[in-house]
């Protein structure tokens, strides 16, 4: 009786909230006016890693529960390791049973003395936002959540995240956990991250383990009785008639969360016609807001960019597609792109796109020439894509500079040795005369 009125109190207070949300219908906009309702977001090609737009990305807030991105990435990769199993059983500490007893957190209802598998607590974790299951993943894995925090933390600095700081598995406020703060944290500390680190986190989850969208894609499940409903009411499939409005087709996950100070976030992704899509707001207004704020990110995106060959590979650029040569038996020679250079482009804008060489000091002579021999295809510079318009916001893996190998074209053959040998003695005698001729100006 008691998980049957868990269930119909959870409905009936998804159900006040939809209703109390306004519908402003997404819009698709194709103008630099673009804009969204959030204090911080970001939208980024998952193929590529192109970002397509940013607002006050670099700015750390808040993630609330979109922190427990970084906890499912640390189970997924412990399964990974064989650190643990989906089977492998644990049971739930005092602390987090504290956590799930509490009616203001997300929960399931845990039990002591029983023992959970942990596809069971991940589950909760991924679809219900569950912290009691969070922690005791967090516990399981690292022994404590404080020693988890520190695997959280190195995580972040090893995916090349920059502006976040991680002082719990679960995106609470510490001073919510009253004197059960992990060790070593602030016990009035916050998770920080900003919107291009959680884009980040976003991208390495989906990319080093895909399966995340399996679980992070359903919108409702049975847990030990209670029916867990996904908070991500955007999700195609729900069954309430209140979550319509939301459903954006192609999307299959990832994370919402809330704080009072965090506000109402979301990471959102979905796939349309082959093209995968990221996008992140953060601090919006109310739980109707930052999904109808993800689907003007998300339109705007499949609505208004491409991915477009900039560069072909083997162009050259006119009169500097040529090195000089020493040694060889020919002076010179010609250089190009290795490789195509792609990008995802929003409509409009390859004309800002040009390319320019940047021939490798290490690969000159104290002459500026190449040193025979050469193979086709030596590495000896790089083509870097440079923009001249308003409206590109770097990449989120590479950072802004986009470039790919400069090569030679051909290969040059090293002169034998008679042929140096006169080529030093001219050398030798244009230096001599050169030194004569000194004398007298």
């Amino acid at each position: 009786m008691k998980r049957t009125l868990h269930t119909i109190r959870l409905w009936i207070m998804i159900a006040v909230l939809a209703l109390s949300s306004l519908y402003i219908a997404p819009i698709a906009s194709s103008a630099s006016s673009f804009d969204v309702n959030a204090e911080s977001a970001i939208l980024v090609d998952f193929e590529t890693g192109d970002v397509l737009f940013a607002k006050n990305a670099d700015t750390s807030l808040p993630p609330a529960s979109m922190t427990k991105m970084m906890t499912e990435y640390l189970v997924l990769e412990a399964i990974k390791n064989g650190e643990i199993t989906w089977e492998t059983e644990t049971q739930i500490s005092e602390y987090a049973y504290s956590i799930s007893a509490d009616n203001s957190f997300s929960g399931v209802g845990l039990r002591l003395d029983h023992p959970y598998t942990v596809k069971d607590l991940y589950d909760a974790m991924v679809i219900n936002s569950d912290n009691a299951t969070t922690i005791a993943l967090a516990e399981l894995i690292a022994g404590s959540e404080g020693e988890f925090v520190k695997m959280m933390n190195a995580k972040a600095k090893e995916l090349g995240m920059k502006d976040y700081e991680f002082v719990n598995s679960t995106g609470l406020n510490n001073s919510s956990l009253g004197e059960n703060y992990p060790e070593g944290t602030d016990p009035n500390g916050e998770n920080m991250m900003s919107a291009r680190d959680t884009a980040k986190l976003a991208y390495h989850l989906v990319k080093d383990y895909r399966e995340v969208l399996e679980v992070s894609s359903i919108p409702v499940k049975e847990f030990e009785g209670n029916t867990m409903i996904n908070w991500n009411w955007m999700l195609p499939g729900h069954e309430s008639q209140n979550f319509k409005q939301y459903s954006y087709k192609g999307l299959d996950g990832l994370k919402t969360g809330h704080t009072d100070l965090a506000g109402y976030t979301f990471t959102g992704t979905a796939e349309r016609d082959g093209q995968r899509l990221i996008s992140v707001v953060m601090r919006t207004d109310s739980i109707g807001a930052r999904f109808f704020e993800t689907a003007k990110l998300l339109d705007y995106g499949f609505n208004n960019f491409s991915k477009t060959t900039l560069v072909e590979a083997g162009y050259q650029v006119e009169g500097e597609s040529s090195i000089p040569v020493a040694k060889g038996k020919e002076e010179s020679v010609s250089v190009e792109a290795g490789q195509a250079i792609e990008k995802v482009i929003k409509e409009g804008e390859e004309e800002n796109y040009s390319a320019k060489f940047e021939v490798s000091e290490e690969a000159l002579n104290d002459n500026g020439e190449l040193v025979a021999p050469i193979e086709a295809g030596t590495e000896v510079g790089k083509v870097v894509l440079t923009y001249e318009g308003e409206e590109d916001f770097g990449h989120l893996v590479d950072g802004d500079q986009i470039s790919v190998p400069l090569v030679t074209s051909d290969g040059v053959e090293k002169s034998n040795w008679f042929v140096l040998m006169l080529q030093a003695i001219g050398d030798f005698f244009v230096d001599l005369f050169g030194s004569i001729k000194g004398l007298f100006n």
